[in-house]
C-alpha cells in the first residue's frame, strides 16, 4: 500500500466518522472471527485507527496469515495473532474492546434466524471466555442473529457475576449506514453530511429507520419514498447476499460499519464528549428489555441510552409491528443461554 493511499483511507475515515489523530491512552482491541469474510476487512481498518495501540486477531485457523499480513501496514498499532481454543485466553487478555464477528455467515434463503443453532453456540464460549479474560471490555456484538446473540451474551456474563450493561452492544451500525446511502441517492443530497437514526433490533422488520428526523430534511420524497427506502433498508443484508449468489454475504460494508462502532466506542472511552451512535442495548425505550436508539458513550460504555424523539405516523406503526418478532428473539436467546 502506498503512503498516499494509507494516507488517503486513513483520512477517508477520519471525516466519516471523525477519527482522532491526537495523542490517546493505549487502548487494545481485540477481534474474535478475525479471519473471516468480515473479520479480514475489519482487522485492516482497525489497523488503520490511530486510537488503537494493540491489535488482537482471534479465530479457530487462519489468524497467523491474517496478523502477518494486517501487521506490515506502517500504522502504529502492534498486531498479534491467535489460533484456537488454547490462545483465546491470551487473545483476550487486557482488551478494552472485544468486537465479535464470528459465526457462520448468510447464505441464499437463509434468515438470520436460520443461523441461530450455530452462531448462538459461538458467541456463548466466547463470551464465557470474555467473562473470564477480560470482564471489564466493551462487547461489540456483530455476529448475527445480533436480536438474539446480545441477550445471550447478557446471560453469560449475567451467570459469571460480571455483567455491566453499559459495556454490551449490538452492532447495528450498518443499518445506518445503509439508510444514510439510501436516503441520500433518493433526496439527492450529500451522503457525508446525511444522520440518520435507525431504531428496534437488527433483522427485518425489527430494523426501524426514522426517515421523518433524517438531517438535511427533503421535501422531495413522498410517502411512497419513504416506504420504499424502510423497505431496502430492512432488506438490505438479503440484497447483498442475492448480488452475491450464494458467494458471500454483506462483508466489507459490515467490516466498515464495525469499524465505525468500534471507533466511536474508542472515542467514548478516551473522554471525547458527544459522541452518539444507534447500537442494540438494555434499555428501557420501549417495554422490550433490549432496544436499538441513540446512545450517548463515554468512558464506561454507555453514557446515556436516548428516547426515539417524536415520531409519525408510518414510524409508529412500523414500531408496534416489530415489538413481537423483537421480543421473541431476545427470548429465544435468553431461553438458549439458560437451557444448553
Amino acid at each position: 500500500m502506498r503512503p498516499s493511499l494509507l494516507k488517503s483511507t486513513a483520512e477517508l475515515l477520519r471525516r466519516s466518522r471523525g477519527y482522532a489523530s491526537s495523542a490517546n491512552p493505549e487502548r487494545k482491541v481485540a477481534i474474535l472471527g478475525a479471519a473471516g469474510g468480515i473479520g479480514q476487512p475489519l482487522s485492516l481498518l482497525m489497523k488503520l485507527n490511530p486510537l488503537v495501540s494493540s491489535l488482537s486477531l482471534y479465530d479457530i485457523a487462519g489468524t497467523p496469515g491474517v496478523a502477518a499480513d494486517v501487521s506490515h501496514i506502517n500504522s502504529p498499532a502492534l498486531v498479534k495473532g491467535f489460533m484456537g481454543d488454547d490462545q483465546l485466553g491470551e487473545a483476550l487478555e487486557g482488551s478494552d474492546i472485544v468486537i465479535i464477528p464470528a459465526g457462520v455467515p448468510r447464505k441464499p434463503g437463509m434468515t438470520r434466524d436460520d443461523l441461530f443453532n450455530i452462531n448462538a453456540g459461538i458467541v456463548k464460549a466466547l463470551c464465557t471466555a470474555i467473562a473470564k479474560h477480560c470482564p471489564n471490555a466493551l462487547v461489540n456484538m456483530i455476529s448475527n442473529p445480533v436480536n438474539s446473540t446480545v441477550p445471550i451474551a447478557a446471560e453469560v456474563f449475567k451467570k459469571a457475576g460480571t455483567y455491566d450493561e453499559k459495556k454490551l452492544f449490538g452492532v447495528t451500525t450498518l443499518d445506518v449506514v445503509r439508510a444514510k446511502t439510501f436516503y441520500a441517492g433518493k433526496a439527492g443530497v450529500p451522503v457525508t453530511e446525511v444522520n440518520v437514526p435507525v431504531v428496534g433490533g437488527h433483522a427485518g422488520i425489527t430494523i426501524l429507520p426514522l426517515f421523518s428526523q433524517a438531517t438535511p430534511a427533503s421535501n422531495s420524497l413522498s410517502q411512497e419514498d419513504i416506504e420504499a427506502l424502510t423497505k431496502r433498508t430492512q432488506d438490505g443484508g438479503t440484497e447483498v447476499v442475492e448480488a452475491k449468489a450464494g458467494k458471500g454475504s454483506a462483508t466489507l460494508s459490515m467490516a466498515y460499519a464495525g469499524a465505525v462502532f468500534a471507533d466511536a466506542c474508542l472515542k467514548g472511552l478516551n473522554g471525547v464528549p458527544d459522541i452518539v451512535e444507534c447500537s442494540f442495548v438494555q434499555s428501557t425505550v420501549t417495554e422490550l428489555p433490549f432496544f436499538a436508539s441513540k446512545v450517548r458513550l463515554g468512558k464506561n460504555g454507555v453514557e446515556e441510552v436516548l428516547g426515539l424523539g417524536e415520531l409519525n405516523d408510518f414510524e409508529k406503526k412500523g414500531l408496534e409491528s416489530l415489538k413481537v418478532e423483537l421480543k421473541s428473539s431476545i427470548d429465544k436467546g435468553i431461553k438458549f443461554a439458560h437451557g444448553s
